[in-house]
């Protein structure tokens, strides 16, 4: 500082003292003002707040007492306050004692996990990603249920498999996937569901690896991990013909059939670029595409001062994901 005084007392330019010195003019003014503490980012900081080693020992020390062993550090900060004791906050007890490896599930009930997410599953074309669940519907009697098993392709969203059952069973949904493997090539398929007993039991597991067929699942509690099968029951239950109870099962199948037929050839479904799940499945929606394009067209060339630049163009996705990481495709 004294060096780039006396130069320019010598009558050079600031800025060019500094230059030699290879400092920023704006770091010569704050040595000037007394501001000569290095606040740099990574450099070395004397924190006032900061406990010395001895009151950390300390915090162990209590912690791991006789005395303070079996509590938490909430229990054991607000017994020391009691005391008329303080060494630090709660936080501060949970930092140094996990620094020290010291913060471990003692309880005799099991350590909470976090589950990861399922895997990012993509799907081009049909029979490729299938969901499934199982969901309950009401009868007559109240507290008694039938189970509709349904399986969705992710692709097409065509209901690819369904039945009823008065009980919730690994061995019913094997036998129908069973079923569905001699009359479709499912060996490869990667098949998602939520996390019930019926989908992980060993029963289903063993019938996958038989098959062929790649299991995932949803996380415990978190339906966003099954969309495809959740939207298809609100679809389902919220249709305008549904039954607000079945008599049986009878009836239940029954409804079920219409359902699936009009679902999978009538229903057009909006994440399909609004074409049925059926035309999707077989590739006959490109075609119906380009009549509505090709049509739209023609419209344009007969009045062209009724369409903006902007208009819609008619298609659907040709690669599907389930499950997709939002770091990858908002990148």
């Amino acid at each position: 500082m004294n060096l780039i005084k006396e130069a320019v007392a010598a009558g050079a330019r600031l800025f060019r003292a500094c230059e030699v010195l290879e400092i920023n003019t704006r770091t010569y003014a704050r040595w000037k003002n007394g501001k000569t503490l290095d606040s740099r980012k990574g450099a070395p900081k004397r924190v006032t707040r900061k406990l010395s080693e001895a009151e950390r020992e300390e915090i162990v020390r209590i912690a791991c007492s006789e005395e303070y062993c079996d509590q938490t550090p909430y229990e054991i900060v607000v017994d020391l306050l009691e005391k008329r004791k303080y060494l630090a906050s709660t936080s501060t007890f949970y930092r140094v004692l996990r620094e020290r490896g010291l913060v471990h599930h003692r309880r005799e009930s099991k350590a909470p996990r976090n589950s990861a997410r399922p895997p990012e599953l993509m799907a081009t074309g049909p029979n490729q990603v299938w969901s499934w669940d199982i969901t309950y519907i009401r009868t007559a009697v109240a507290g008694i249920y039938l189970y509709a098993y349904v399986i969705l392709d992710v692709w097409s969203r065509k209901i690819v498999g369904w039945e009823i059952h008065e009980r919730e069973s690994p061995e019913l949904a094997a036998d129908l996937f069973l079923r569905l493997s001699r009359s479709a090539n499912i060996r490869g398929l990667h098949l998602h569901s939520d996390n019930g007993n019926a989908m992980k039991a060993a029963t289903m597991l063993m019938t996958f690896y038989r098959l062929g067929v790649m299991p995932s699942f949803s996380r415990p509690r978190v339906s966003d991990d099954n969309p495809y099968s959740e939207s298809l029951f609100k679809t389902m239950k919220y249709h305008v013909e549904y039954p607000r109870f079945f008599t049986g099962v009878v009836s239940a199948r029954s409804w079920f059939a219409g359902f699936v037929h009009w679902y999978n050839t009538r229903h057009r479904h909006s994440g399909i670029g609004y074409v049925t799940p059926q035309s999707r499945h077989e590739g006959s929606d490109i075609a119906l595409f380009a009549i509505r394009n090709e049509t739209i067209k023609v419209s344009r060339t007969l009045h062209p001062e009724r369409w903006g630049k902007k208009f819609l163009v008619h298609g659907a996705n040709r690669c599907v994901y389930l499950n997709p990481i939002p770091e990858k495709h908002t990148a």
